[in-house]
């Protein structure tokens, strides 16, 4: 993750963070509150200036910053297939790449991407349900299939599936 980060501070040319909101978060409308770091030494010089290069985890102070608000929103827009009402913000052909399971290991789609297609992590979730997780397991859940989003913080991995069953049994009961 760290290297694909340096590799895309070097293609924009500008500090990720600042892509990050202009791109994405702006348009979905997430708070001002978020922040992105990088480690102390992860600096590099772009086009004579230094510039952080951020980091993929929330290791050593470096990673990202952000609250449920704003993690519910990204979820919507995975949820949407990389659309924001009539924007797509994400490709299409980007998002079903993501959301393919690696050859390494079938649970692994794009960089934050936890797939459930074989449903050997979450029994309880449907196959196209995927997660974006975070350091301390913050979760996003995202279930096309019961069309929900719901962000969890601090869940004990053995606690997730479940969380889940009893999420999906309680929408299905609204339904």
């Amino acid at each position: 993750m760290n290297v694909l980060a340096l590799a895309a501070l070097n293609v924009w040319r500008r500090p990720l963070p600042q892509v990050l909101k202009e791109k994405i978060m702006d348009p979905i409308g997430a708070s001002n509150t978020w922040r992105w770091f990088g480690y102390d030494n992860a600096w590099v010089v772009i086009d004579g200036e230094p510039v952080q290069s951020v980091t993929g985890g929330g290791h050593w102070g470096g990673g990202m910053f952000i609250n449920a608000y704003d993690m519910a929103r990204f979820g919507y827009l995975t949820l949407r297939r990389g659309k924001w009402g009539d924007r797509q913000l994400l490709s299409e052909r980007w998002v079903n790449m993501a959301l393919t399971p690696t050859g390494l290991q079938s649970p692994y789609g794009f960089i934050n991407y936890f797939l459930n297609t074989d449903r050997k992590q979450w029994p309880s979730a449907p196959g196209t349900a995927f997660m974006h997780n975070g350091n301390g397991l913050n979760m996003i859940y995202v279930d096309p299939e019961n069309d929900l989003v719901a962000v969890v913080r601090w869940i004990d991995n053995n606690a997730v599936d479940g969380f889940l069953k009893r999420l999906i049994a309680a929408v299905a009961a609204k339904s």
